[in-house]
């Protein structure tokens, strides 16, 4: 993204300076992140995407155009060769940890105990184990073991 002055924050950031601000600036509203949850799990086409989000096809096609605009998703034309589908490009793809960590959040602070709720598994039907941050040296990280340190 440019567009700024040279040397004055560019004002389509949130905070110019924060990598989880731009993040968010990309993928941090609820549809844009469902997308890419629905293109891990298969979706390709347009009527996939809003069947599985019962999304309003006016914000749908703001989000592709979005997600294709920032290289999170490209379009192909589909096997049949009669109409488009939407495909993970490699960032796209990258954005599996962040998904993963938010599944697993969820399933252990936005359910009941006992209530159902879907499962992330392998390819061998195994539950994905959780997902744990760790240092250089295998010590697990959380939020009182880090810090924010600025590049010059």
């Amino acid at each position: 993204m440019s567009g700024a002055p040279q040397g004055a924050p560019d004002p389509r950031w949130s905070d110019p300076d924060c990598p989880v601000a731009r993040t968010l600036d990309l993928v941090g509203d609820r549809w844009s992140l469902l997308v890419i949850r629905d293109a891990m799990d298969g979706a390709a086409s347009f009527t996939e995407f809003q069947r599985r989000t019962g999304i309003a096809r006016n914000i749908l096609t703001d989000r592709l155009r979005k997600l294709l605009a920032h290289g999170l998703l490209a379009r192909r034309t589909a096997s049949s060769g009669r109409r488009q589908e939407y495909v993970l490009t490699d960032s796209g793809r990258a954005l599996f940890p962040v998904v993963l960590t938010l599944r697993q959040w969820g399933e252990r602070h936005a359910f009941a105990p006992g209530e159902a709720h879907s499962v992330l598994v392998d390819r061998h039907g195994d539950p994905v184990p959780d997902l744990t941050p760790v240092g250089a040296d295998g010590t697990p990280l959380d939020a009182d073991s880090t810090h924010v340190q600025k590049t010059p």
